[in-house]
This record gives C-alpha cells, structure tokens and sequence, in this order.
C-alpha cells in the first residue's frame, strides 16, 4: 500500500515540470476576465520525437493570448499503456474579455 501511495506522489509531482506558460502580446497588462479561447491535442510518436501532424488551434484576432501546453494524468496513462510510442499534449489558449 505504501509503494502505491509513493508511486501517485511521485507522479504527481513530475508532472508540473511537463507544462509550460507562454504569454503572447500584451496578455498580462490587460485586465479583464479569463477565459478558455481554444483547446486541443498534440500527438507524438516514439517518446515525442515525431510530432503526427500539426494541431490547429485557433488565437484571438489581436494577437495577445496565454498559451498553455501540459501533459495531463489521461496523456500519462495513454502513453504508459503504449509503452511510450504514443504521447499526448494537451494545448489551450485564454484570452481575457473586457469588464464590463
């Protein structure tokens, strides 16, 4: 029981290190409420060495978004099942509305 218990712990904990923030624009000096402009999946073969095609995501008209790419537990699962052949990321872009 404690292996498994160490085991998610340690899971969890590696998988802040697999996403990254990127910032676009003047995403951080405006104000206003966020929210979730477009999402989707990036898959790769062979441990991600071999993107499969390009995921088109859409960005907002002026250019000034927050895009935010992460490895999620399903995306860990998926790629431990196939023994690392196949890995998934997961990609969404925010923006932010005006207050109104």
């Amino acid at each position: 029981m404690k292996k498994i218990i160490f085991l998610s712990l340690l899971i969890a904990s590696m998988t802040s290190c697999m996403s990254t923030k990127t910032t676009v624009g003047t995403f951080k000096e405006e104000t206003g409420n966020e929210y979730v402009y477009d999402k989707g999946k990036q898959v790769y073969l062979f441990w991600g060495i071999m993107p499969i095609g390009r995921t088109n995501i859409s960005t907002p008209a002026d250019g000034s978004c927050e895009v935010i790419t992460k490895i999620r537990l399903i995306d860990i699962a998926l790629s431990a099942c196939t023994g690392g052949i196949v890995t998934i990321q997961s990609v969404k872009v925010k923006d932010k509305r005006a207050e109104k």
